[in-house]
């Protein structure tokens, strides 16, 4: 939302002696990409301090800077393009983006949906924008900026003309969740489920993390709606006590009409990795849904988007029309030919539930060989050995797995038992020798791991190869 320097000042409580009729026509929080006009805000991070690229910013083009009070100014930057925040501790900056976004987001008044899930819930995010966007003008969340930098900025990217705001809330520690939700006070909530993520940072495992992932319903208001999983004992009894509210959706026979659920998923039929296909009821009516989005757990972040969109007001039909035009985006399980085969890379991140998703998708199948290439999973405590030989085991039925990097050596050891050929290297450029050495014409291969993995450069080296990746 385009804000005049003024504007911002009084709302973040900034002094300097800036401009105070310029104009601001984005924010940005890298001095490297920061467009001319934007707002730079200098937030302090882990590793890098927003400070030190002030003046690169401004040389950008950014229209000003806000900085801390006590901040210093370096010779080559201009006093008079900054605004100063008082200096409470080294998240000032911080703090001034998110009250910024937060009086955004009253200003503009209409209706956010929060969107959260151990597993999924950027594929929910963009189901429910796509449905909404039928009918409706959508921002959502951009790529997965979904954590404390993420949020404020995809909110102060909203404008008058939108007409509904999807905002994807991510957390690896208790009380994020609700510090996003007190940025975007959103009206609805959606919670696709509750796994083992980020185990590590809960002494008491699932249950800590399912109170996390409870924040966001608790922060709706009184008259909010909470989409939840009834497939998910835990997230179907955070609608406790909210009677007509918490709108239940799901695809077991146990979430019939009976349990509560009143969007369902009937008739199924997966298709492996080149999609599904079901049949939603719900009282807006019955149905068809064809999509190309695999595994049961797909089936299920659609049904989040479809209850969304029938509570909205979406004619069924038409947003089950836009489901069918989604497809995989890069790194989350786009499909990339090579030499005959297809790799499938959902590289961007993995967790247990999301790795069995898809090893499950995988095993039906068809292909010549089903392989799997399955980096390490991070941030599972003391669960985490225990969850990867899990992992292995429930690859019984593929032809041949290899672990990549660290614990994947127990997954690796969990493969075998259940009588699969497995192997482990500790690279992913070793993992890309590996492709090139085992895979042939007519198979289909699942290339999954967390982040820190890195193992799209698997698939890079494949790419320097004269005549290697196509499409």
């Amino acid at each position: 939302m385009k804000l005049t320097l003024g504007q911002i000042a009084d709302w973040v409580h900034a002094e300097g002696v800036f401009d105070t009729g310029a104009e601001a026509v984005g924010y940005s929080i890298d001095s490297r990409t920061v467009g001319a006009g934007e707002l730079f805000f200098a937030v302090t991070g882990e590793r890098v301090d927003g400070h030190d690229y002030v003046e690169a910013a401004l040389a950008n083009g950014a229209v000003a800077a806000v900085v801390s009070m006590r901040w210093l100014t370096p010779a080559g930057v201009d006093e008079a393009r900054l605004l100063r925040v008082p200096d409470e501790d080294a998240a000032c900056v911080l703090y001034a983006m998110q009250h910024l976004a937060q009086a955004v987001r009253r200003r503009w008044g209409g209706r956010v949906i929060g969107v959260t899930g151990s597993a999924g819930k950027t594929t929910t995010k963009e189901c429910v924008a796509q449905v909404l966007g039928c009918q409706f003008s959508v921002l959502k969340t951009e790529g997965n900026l979904n954590n404390h930098f993420g949020v404020p900025l995809t909110l102060l990217r909203l404008e008058p003309t939108h007409q509904v705001a999807v905002i994807e809330m991510g957390m690896n520690h208790a009380g994020e969740i609700a510090a996003l939700a007190k940025i975007a006070e959103p009206d609805w909530a959606v919670v696709s489920n509750v796994g083992m993520a980020h185990a590590e940072f809960f002494a008491d495992g699932i249950e800590g993390i399912a109170r996390a992932k409870y924040e966001l319903v608790a922060a709706l208001p009184s008259d909010g709606l909470a989409f939840l999983n009834g497939d998910d004992v835990r997230v179907r009894g955070f609608g406790a006590g909210m009677g007509e509210r918490a709108v239940l959706y799901g695809a077991s026979e146990e979430c019939g009409a009976s349990a509560g659920c009143v969007v369902r998923a009937v008739s199924i039929e997966e298709r492996g990795l080149a999609g599904t296909e079901f049949v939603v009821e719900c009282a807006g009516g019955r149905q068809p849904v064809h999509m190309a989005l695999p595994g049961r757990h797909n089936v299920l972040n659609a049904l989040a988007a479809l209850a969304v969109g029938w509570k909205a007001g979406v004619d069924l039909q038409a947003a089950a029309a836009a489901l069918a035009r989604m497809r995989p985006s890069e790194r989350r399980g786009n499909v990339v030919p090579w030499r005959g085969a297809e790799l499938v890379n959902d590289t961007y991140n993995a967790n247990p539930a999301a790795l069995e998703a898809m090893v499950e998708a995988l095993q039906r199948t068809p292909a010549r060989r089903r392989l799997v290439v399955a980096g390490e999973m991070r941030e599972l405590g003391a669960e985490g050995a225990a969850l990867h030989r899990r992992c292995g085991r429930a690859m019984a039925g593929v032809d041949a797995v290899l672990g990549v990097h660290g614990l994947a050596r127990e997954l690796v050891e969990g493969a075998r038992a259940a009588g699969v050929a497995a192997e482990f290297v500790e690279t992913p450029e070793q993992a890309g020798a590996w492709l090139r050495a085992n895979v042939r014409a007519g198979d289909v291969v699942l290339l999954k791991a967390s982040r820190g993995v890195a193992l799209e450069r698997a698939l890079e080296g494949l790419e320097a190869e004269a005549g290697g990746i196509a499409g």
